[in-house]
């Protein structure tokens, strides 16, 4: 799909809407305000902004998002930004000023989701607290993002994805086993969060729906990517357990591992599955390692995942990545090229999908980023712009609100706006 267009269309570049238009996608009606910066809070408006809602982001007049600023620009314009912005009106608003105070609860009690992630007891210091908005708006739905949750003895710590990375254990199993526990080099704690929060917002407004009553989400970014690690901590409670780094291997399967091809690519080959192992084998030439007792299980073969190694990627070795590639799915054995990003953006199963899809953008123009999340057949969601310049809409977004010019005008003075 391209900015505007919806599932089963041909890629291209269009010119998107303006904003405050939205498309009928299912979350049409929504609105979001999106108090929040880096990442994890933005990222998940953002979600509810590419299915249709309304996402107002409010920015201090004078310390803009920090994501404007993160990562490679260019002419100036922060690229990260178009990304994480998109599909978002801008409005600058200091709320710690009696003013922007009184203007945000004007703006919450016709919104429906507030997100933010100030360190807890922020928004109490404004006034600005559940008592206060929920008074303003019984319905509305307040996200509180932050990296340890509302309460607890770490609760006022500053902190960021990476702590979780390291705090929830996956730095602890990633990487070589001789080698330092690895943290990933992208915001992958804060990635998980959003997208988890996004989800516990809808969770809330279908509450919502059957008791006509809003709520709070608390939202810690330690905790979700402790659950996508899967069942560690029931392992350690009933056996004991605790897993070590294994590189690209696995305890639990093998042939699993990245292998270097003839002409020096790499390949990723997995064969959870017994009857993919056993494709595997037969494919480099030594299908009796499939008549061991210990090959008909995924830990007796992890147990012997050198001899396994050995014979999938000496194999590889001889053969160039096309020739590996073409003779693994002639056989229905699992892998992929390891690829970059200039592979993905050429690759065709990205292309037919449209995964990466082109923004016309007024600072850039023609703008690639990844599209929206998934497809929905009746009620797509769609890119209608990238990120706007900061505090873009605020005179649009607060006339709309009932503001008179006079009134933004004794805002500005007070540096409210």
């Amino acid at each position: 799909m391209t900015a505007t267009a919806t599932t089963g269309t041909t890629p291209g570049t269009t010119s998107a809407p303006g904003p405050g238009t939205t498309p009928d996608g299912p979350l049409t009606g929504l609105r979001v305000l999106d108090l929040a910066t880096l990442f994890a809070g933005p990222l998940a408006a953002t979600l509810l902004g590419d299915f249709g809602a309304e996402v107002i982001k409010v920015e201090h007049p004078r310390k803009p998002d920090p994501s404007r600023g993160h990562g490679p620009s260019k002419d100036g314009v922060g690229l990260w930004w178009k990304v994480l912005g998109r599909n978002k009106r801008t409005i600058t608003l200091d709320l710690s000023k009696p003013g922007g105070r009184d203007t945000l609860l004007k703006l919450a009690a016709g919104a429906d989701v507030i997100v933010e992630n100030f360190r807890p007891g922020t928004l109490e210091k404004w006034d600005l607290g559940w008592p206060e908005l929920s008074a303003a708006n019984p319905r509305l739905v307040l996200a509180r993002v932050t990296a340890f949750g509302q309460f607890g003895p770490y609760a006022h710590r500053p902190g960021f994805g990476t702590l979780a990375e390291a705090m929830s254990g996956f730095a602890a199993i990633t990487g070589e086993p001789d080698a330092p526990p690895t943290l990933p080099p992208f915001g992958l704690a804060d990635s998980i969060a959003g997208l988890t929060t996004a989800y516990a917002v809808l969770a809330a407004l279908a509450a919502r729906d059957r008791t006509g009553e809003g709520q709070v989400v608390d939202m810690a970014i330690i905790e979700p990517i402790l659950t996508v690690l899967g069942p560690q901590p029931t392992w350690y409670d009933q056996l004991g357990h605790v897993q070590a780094r294994t590189g690209n291997r696995s305890a639990n399967n093998a042939p699993r591992n990245t292998y270097r091809t003839a002409d020096g690519d790499w390949v990723a080959v997995s064969a959870s599955a017994q009857s993919v192992a056993e494709r595997v084998m037969h494919l480099v030439g030594m299908p009796e390692l499939i008549d061991e007792p210990w090959f008909t299980t995924g830990a007796g073969r992890a147990e012997h995942a050198g001899l396994i190694d050995s014979a999938v990627g000496d194999w590889i070795a001889r053969h160039s990545r096309t020739d590996v590639l073409a003779a693994f799915e002639k056989a229905e054995a699992a892998v992929a090229p390891v690829q970059d990003v200039r592979d993905v953006l050429t690759d065709p199963q990205y292309r037919a999908l449209d995964s990466v899809t082109t923004v016309d953008d007024p600072d850039l123009g023609p703008l690639r980023m990844q599209n929206v999340l998934f497809r929905l057949s009746a009620t797509p969601g769609a890119i209608r712009w990238a990120g706007r310049p900061h505090g873009a809409d605020t005179d649009e977004v607060l006339t709309a609100l009932g503001l008179t010019p006079a009134e933004l005008t004794a805002l500005r003075t007070e540096g409210a706006l």
